[in-house]
């Protein structure tokens, strides 16, 4: 009796840290094609701060675009420790080939399947100069692709697939928001795409 109460404890010693250890706030991310909170996620970019460990946390206030995150601000939700999902760095945010007018699809990483309203894409407008940080006035703020949920609970693995948009070369970025249906908060992610 008293091994099995000692292995008890000792299971419960090993899984509190653990607990403790994952984000408080797990949520969601695009990881196809791979988002900025993904290729950080994977160390395929570097120097991105806390957002390597929680790709899954870029949440904000909702409301995109009349109201939620502030221009220069809008990949990382407006949270400042994000702030590296942001930063232009210069243009060479690694991109993913698409053509103009092809379907493309979203694929989510969601930890926490929360109700939803929408989930609404967006793409930066000809001539965008991927060396500045993301505002309205570089976004076409018509999106190109919505999905109503009504309410209902994303899976775990959600997918979208929508058409891009014509008129559009060189680097470009997709923004994507996760609009919740239950909370103040959006979920934000950026992919970089090359016309």
């Amino acid at each position: 009796m008293r091994k099995r109460h000692l292995a008890g404890a000792a299971a419960a010693a090993i899984a509190l840290p653990l607990t403790l250890a994952l984000p408080a706030q797990s949520h969601g991310f695009i990881n196809l094609p791979p988002s900025r909170a993904a290729l950080c996620g994977a160390g395929v970019v570097t120097n991105c701060g806390d957002i390597q460990w929680e790709p899954q946390s870029v949440e904000g206030p909702k409301g995109f675009p009349t109201r939620g995150p502030a221009d220069g601000t809008i990949c990382a939700g407006a949270d400042a420790r994000w702030a590296p999902l942001d930063a232009p760095r210069n243009g060479t945010w690694p991109t993913t080939a698409v053509t103009a007018g092809q379907q493309l699809t979203f694929t989510w990483n969601i930890e926490a399947r929360h109700a939803t309203t929408t989930f609404k894409y967006y793409l930066t407008k000809p001539g965008y100069d991927a060396t500045q940080k993301i505002t309205r006035a570089n976004l076409d703020l018509t999106p190109f692709l919505t999905v109503n949920y009504n309410g209902r609970q994303p899976a775990a693995t959600t997918t979208h697939t929508g058409t891009l948009p014509t008129g559009r070369t060189g680097h470009q970025v997709i923004l994507a928001v996760w609009e919740i249906a239950d909370t103040n908060n959006s979920f934000y992610s950026c992919t970089d795409v090359k016309f």
